[in-house]
């Protein structure tokens, strides 16, 4: 069955929340609809519409002069079979030692390897978006420079690539936390699928606003791979749960996004270490001043 998009772009996030609603009146009426805010600093924010019938383009009109928004772009989605395709477009990801796949390429795991399975139904954080691998290219160097952190956690962890990283590597238990719980489900079910029950805690919490990564700081190392205004947010609680002379890795920081980031956690107490870009992300390593 075909698909149609109706995509837009709007001002503000509270005429987009509103646009968002209004959106759920149309006839025919949307399967889905979701507002986002654009992660390229411009402040805008998407709002898009699916429909298995397409839209009515004088009601999309309508809106978007209601709601200040750009004229709507309306697109036409072939029948696809999406797992299939997202097979054959995620191929195996190498980083330093880790090496991330899918099931349908086991058989091209290399030797002596780290390896990570990460299946196409759960595909986000796989090490594919620029923000993941980075982390990862980020712990391979502090690993082979010899740090060898004896508590991790992995804040923001989404599928929990970082932690089963950090679990595969070192004689730890990271902890993997996230503020959505449909993130920690689908963390712990993939560390099941990588045989670590038991060796990573997946829990949800808000930042560090947990009893269990309480007791369990200060950490050694700290991954934050989410993005610029909540890993600010975040730099007096992170500076709070770093070990003096630990690690943090961040990262979901756009190149240009970088230096503010930076500039923050080096009032916090850290000096950066190393900055790796990869495409439009940076990742940054910094360690906790004594």
């Amino acid at each position: 069955m075909p698909t149609w998009t109706a995509l837009t772009l709007v001002p503000d996030e509270a005429r987009a929340t509103a646009l968002g609603a209004a959106m759920e009146r149309l006839s025919p009426e949307p399967t889905g609809i979701g507002v986002f805010e654009m992660e390229d600093g411009s402040g805008l924010w998407e709002v898009g519409g699916y429909f298995t019938e397409a839209p009515a383009p004088a009601s999309l009109a309508l809106l978007a002069a209601a709601f200040d928004a750009r004229p709507f772009t309306v697109s036409e989605l072939p029948e696809t079979d999406w797992v299939a395709k997202v097979r054959r477009e995620l191929s195996p990801v190498e980083a330093g030692r880790f090496f991330l796949y899918g099931s349908h390429d086991a058989d091209r795991v290399p030797d002596g390897a780290v390896a990570l399975l990460v299946d196409a139904a759960m595909a986000f954080g796989t090490g594919h978006h620029g923000t993941t691998r980075g982390c990862l290219v980020a712990f391979d160097r502090l690993l082979t420079d010899g740090a060898r952190p004896t508590s991790v956690a992995d804040i923001g962890c989404g599928t929990a690539v970082l932690a089963m990283a950090a679990a595969l590597s070192l004689p730890v238990t990271p902890i993997a936390s996230d503020i959505d719980a449909v993130a920690v489900e689908v963390a712990e079910a993939n560390v099941r699928l990588n045989d670590l029950a038991g060796r990573v805690l997946c829990l949800e919490a808000a930042g560090f606003d947990h009893p269990r990564l309480a007791a369990a700081a200060p950490f050694g190392l700290i991954f934050a791979n989410i993005l610029k205004a909540p890993l600010i947010a975040l730099a007096p609680d992170m500076a709070a749960h770093a070990r003096d002379g630990g690690h943090v890795i961040l990262s979901g920081i756009l190149n240009p996004q970088a230096d503010e980031v930076v500039s923050v956690y080096g009032r916090a107490g850290f000096d950066l270490l190393h900055r790796d870009t990869l495409g439009d992300w940076t990742t940054l390593t910094l360690t906790r001043r004594a």
